[in-house]
């Protein structure tokens, strides 16, 4: 899956898994802040969202993970991170 396909995928699990009644899809912007400035997320919304990202792709981001910040800065990084993750996860590796 290209990039801007999982890019898409992603913004669509934001707005369904954390139940954005006022934000569609098309409005967030792939390398707008998820945090605090941008989408305005918190740290329940990362854990509920961490969930729908390993439901989905099977990747795993730990709250622990030194990364899990960088992975969570934007649309477009927590996309790269899938989709460098995926392929392990899929042959049975899962994420630490």
């Amino acid at each position: 899956m290209a990039n801007r396909e999982l890019e898409a995928e992603i913004k669509k699990l934001i707005v369904d898994a954390l139940m954005l009644e006022d934000v569609s899809p098309d409005e967030i912007d792939s390398t707008a802040p998820l945090f605090i400035e941008g989408l305005g997320l918190d740290s329940i919304d990362a854990l509920e969202l961490a969930v729908a990202i390993d439901e989905r792709f099977a990747v795993e981001i730990s709250a622990e993970d030194a990364d899990a910040r960088d992975i969570f800065a934007s649309v477009s990084s927590l996309a790269d991170h899938v989709a460098a993750n995926r392929s392990q996860a899929a042959r049975g590796g899962r994420t630490p």
